[in-house]
């Protein structure tokens, strides 16, 4: 009902975007959730391209020789900072762009490293109090590079806004209704703190914050204590990580794969997390629904299970016993 009204709304005021498709500015994100932002408040007044593709590792990727050349048809690049693509300088100066670059997590609280002095935790936008400062950024460098547009980037910021203020505050409800003491998200790699912060988690993970670093023998020590020692029945799986390791420290422990979260990359357009709004929304219910879950119930059914296959085990065996032995009758008898 309210994106048809929204739809009206533009409409009756003549705010046509269609129509706008020649000689678009071009904003080049450095990842998918800062370009479906960009799309967000842009609209159809700008074009809008992504470096890492989606379903990419922005910590580990490579840049190619189109992403040089994309660079340099560029009017305007996003980028993150705080180390998260820590090749986007190099390819900026190779592509010879001298035009806009925003920096889109300028005003954020970072959180600083506990490990490495002078570094920052990356994955401000994992809240969406914080996605409220990206977008801001966003409009405020769209305004810079278009001012002709500002009305019309300003009424799609508002929009917007309101949309990430309802959310936020729908996050906020869900996660609140898990017991505390089951508030802890182990999952693969360091990428929610921000999201821990603002909505009381408690986060564990196997990685850092930065997905090329190597699991040392004390962070699955770690992680184990913290199973063993809480009533926590689930681990969660990152679409960008692979799921091996997570997937033996939940059969080692006696819990369930939770779900699969998004951090560095959107999924798909028609998935569950097509954009940033849908990312954050799928994270907050799947963690939400498996941190919900009972821990000795889990334990319980796996035992039944258990005990079903031994038995349907042991009564192969006797069948197979059986059989042998009426077959060597049979045999002495002949």
């Amino acid at each position: 009902m309210l994106r048809r009204l929204i739809f009206l709304v533009l409409l009756c005021a003549g705010w046509t975007l269609n129509g706008q498709t020649e000689d678009r500015l071009l904003v080049v994100a450095s990842a998918s959730m800062f370009a479906d932002m960009a799309e967000v408040i842009g609209g159809n007044l700008i074009d809008v391209k992504m470096i890492v593709p989606v379903g990419g590792d922005p910590h580990i990727y490579e840049p190619t020789p189109s992403d040089v050349q994309l660079v340099t048809q560029a009017d305007l690049v996003l980028r993150n900072g705080l180390t998260f693509e820590g090749w986007i300088d190099e390819l900026v100066v190779n592509s010879g762009f001298t035009g806009q670059i925003t920096t889109i997590t300028k005003g954020i609280n970072v959180i600083e490293s506990d490990l490495h002095e002078n570094s920052s935790d990356p994955h401000a936008w994992m809240s969406a109090r914080n996605g409220l400062i990206y977008i801001q950024n966003i409009r405020d460098a769209l305004v810079t590079l278009a001012p002709e547009y500002e009305a019309e980037f300003n009424f799609n910021y508002q929009i917007y806004r309101q949309q990430l203020e309802d959310l936020d505050q729908e996050i906020e409800e869900i996660l609140s209704a898990i017991p505390r003491h089951k508030r802890i998200l182990i999952t693969s790699h360091d990428a929610f703190r921000y999201f821990g912060r603002r909505y009381g988690v408690q986060v564990e993970a196997v990685l850092g914050t930065s997905t090329d670093a190597d699991v040392q023998t004390s962070d699955i020590r770690r992680l184990t204590r913290v199973l063993q020692e809480s009533e926590v029945p689930a681990l969660f799986i990152e679409s960008t990580i692979n799921p091996k390791l997570l997937k033996v420290l939940a059969k080692d422990n006696n819990v369930i794969i939770g779900g699969s979260l998004y951090a560095d990359s959107l999924g798909e357009k028609d998935g569950p997390a097509g954009t940033y709004l849908d990312m954050l929304r799928h994270n907050a219910h799947t963690i939400a629904e498996g941190l919900s879950l009972d821990k000795q119930t889990l334990n319980h059914q796996e035992e039944e299970e258990n005990t079903t296959q031994n038995y349907l085990l042991f009564g192969f065996i006797l069948l197979i016993m059986a059989g042998s032995f009426f077959f060597m009758v049979a045999k002495l008898n002949t």
